[in-house]
This record gives C-alpha cells, sequence and structure tokens, in this order.
C-alpha cells in the first residue's frame, strides 16, 4: 500500500520549485493533491499535469495565501469538493527583498512577512479548525529554511518571517498534540529552484556557494520532497514540533575559519 493511500493533500505554492516536487511525491505516494498557483496559471497547469502523470485525483487553485478572506473561503471549497484536507503543507514564499533595514520601507517588509508568516497562520488556522471539526488527526509540514537560525544582511524581512514560522510550529504542535496533529518544519539550505535562479544559471556562481557546505553540492527541489513524504505518513505519527535541517551540513559549517 502506498503511504499516502486516499490522504488529501494541498500544498501551497505547488506551481515550481519545492512545491512541485512535493506535490509530485505526494501523487506517486496516493495522495489526491490540490496543487496551488498564485499568478502563473500556465506553470499550474504544468505542474497539474505532471502530478496527474502519477495518478491520483489533482486539481489546480490559484491562492493568494497572504489574503485571509481568500484562504478561509477557498480551502473550505476545497473541503467540500474533496470531503476534506489531511495534509497541509505550507510552502508559498517570496524571498527576502536584499534591503538593509534602515532603507527598507514599510511595504517591503509586510509583503515578505504577509506571504510567508501570515500566509502559514492563515492556511494552518483554517486546517486545524477543520481537522478538529471531524475529531480527525492531520499533518502540517512547513517549507522554511535555514534563515529560521542563519541570519543574512539584508534579508531582515525573509529572516524574519522565517523565525517566525519555526516559532509559530512549535506553538500549533504545544496546542492541537492532544488533538492528533502533527506539525514540523523543514528548513531547506541552498536548492536549486527559482529562489536561486544566479546559482541555476551559473555554474559559477553555483560552485562558490557550494564551497561553503560540508557535502559540496547545492540539493535538490526532490530531495525534499522525500523528507515531506515522511512527515506527512503514518511512519511520523510520534513527530511533531520539530525542525528538520536540509542543507548539506551548511548550518554546521557557519562560523568555520572566523
Amino acid at each position: 500500500m502506498k503511504k499516502l493511500e486516499n490522504k488529501i493533500a494541498l500544498v501551497t505554492g505547488s506551481d515550481s520549485g519545492i512545491g512541485r516536487a512535493i506535490a509530485i511525491e505526494f501523487a506517486k505516494n496516493g495522495a489526491n493533491v490540490i496543487v496551488c498557483y498564485h499568478s502563473n496559471e500556465e506553470r499550474g497547469q504544468q505542474a497539474l499535469e505532471a502530478v496527474q502523470e502519477h495518478g491520483g485525483k489533482a486539481i489546480l487553485i490559484q491562492l493568494n495565501v497572504s489574503e485571509e478572506q481568500e484562504v478561509e473561503e477557498k480551502m473550505e471549497a476545497i473541503i467540500q469538493e474533496f470531503g476534506g484536507i489531511d495534509i497541509l503543507v505550507n510552502n508559498s514564499g517570496v524571498n527576502g527583498s536584499g534591503i538593509p533595514i534602515d532603507e527598507m520601507t514599510t511595504e517591503v517588509f509586510d509583503k515578505t512577512i504577509k506571504t510567508n508568516l501570515y500566509g502559514t497562520f492563515f492556511c494552518s488556522r483554517k486546517f486545524i479548525q477543520h481537522r478538529k471539526s471531524l475529531s480527525k488527526p492531520g499533518k502540517i509540514i512547513n517549507i522554511s529554511s535555514v534563515h529560521e537560525e542563519i541570519n543574512a544582511p539584508g534579508n531582515g524581512d525573509y529572516n524574519a518571517s522565517k523565525a517566525g514560522i519555526r516559532s509559530l510550529m512549535r506553538t500549533i504542535a504545544l496546542e492541537v498534540g492532544k488533538f492528533g496533529i502533527n506539525v514540523n518544519d523543514i528548513a531547506p539550505g541552498m536548492i536549486l529552484t527559482a529562489m536561486n535562479q544566479k546559482a541555476v544559471d551559473d555554474p559559477q556562481v553555483r560552485e562558490k556557494a557550494e564551497q561553503h557546505i560540508p557535502l559540496g553540492r547545492a540539493g535538490r527541489p526532490e530531495e525534499i520532497a522525500y523528507l515531506a513524504l515522511f512527515l506527512a505518513s503514518d511512519e511520523a505519527n510520534y513527530v511533531t514540533g520539530s525542525t528538520y535541517v536540509m542543507d548539506g551540513g551548511l548550518m554546521i559549517n557557519i562560523g568555520q575559519g572566523a
């Protein structure tokens, strides 16, 4: 039997990168998947077709996780159509602005926090309410970042959003454990996605960055998906409130040679 047989999984930001890889991996393992895109419908449709190739029912929706009412309405519509949501993957996110704090506008800061942190809050709240109403367990998986721990200059908006996700995750774990709801973070390091487009496009940029990674290479989205599969499965029923770092050893190398 496949690990996620007949489970319903909502994966935000699953039109590309890590989210797309997770949606495909879940489908391979028997899940019915709701594929979400923010603005690029063509890319969303391509992701949907890739998921459908691996069987299981799948639908495509546009979802802006930073909009509270939209999250409420569209998640409710999904619940009505599918009969429920068993697994929530909070993957939608925007990259840091690269702007120092003293030069950063409130609008720039708000955009990052609203998408990365508020989006995780909005989706998680609706999911928890739903699972509690059914008196059934569920799984929440947040795609965070090593920057929930590592602070990079010029990325105060992103660093704060990811640290906030970690704190939110731990609080949720304390609150919902008694209902059988598990919540965990995956904190990727350098993964070859659009957020690291320069490293994807330029081998020299990638090679320079990889010198700081003990395993000597960047990660692939599929590798994050394998861990997400574990956390979504019954094999992880005793796992909650944890951050799983997938960075090739980058975090333990920070500060070497200082």
